[in-house]
C-alpha cells in the first residue's frame, strides 16, 4: 500500500480499508495457532498496512479536512 494510493481515498474507503485489514490479520492470527504458518511475513505487512491507515486518518483528524 503506497503512501500516494492512501491520499486519493476518501475517508469512508480508509476506514473500510483499515476493517478489513484488521480482519485479515485476526484470520492469520488464528489460522497460525493450529498449524503452521504459510507466509510468516504477511502478519508483519498487515500490521504495517494497519499502522499507515490509523497514521492517514489522524492525519486528516488533525488537519480537520476530509476527502
Amino acid at each position: 500500500m503506497a503512501k500516494d494510493d492512501l491520499h486519493k481515498k476518501t475517508d469512508g474507503d480508509l476506514k473500510k480499508e483499515l476493517r478489513d485489514r484488521q480482519k485479515a490479520l485476526q484470520q492469520f492470527r488464528f489460522g497460525s495457532a493450529g498449524s503452521r504458518t504459510r507466509n510468516v511475513k504477511e502478519g508483519h505487512n498487515l500490521r504495517r498496512d494497519i499502522a499507515r491507515l490509523f497514521t492517514e486518518l489522524n492525519a486528516r483528524h488533525r488537519v480537520g479536512g476530509t476527502k
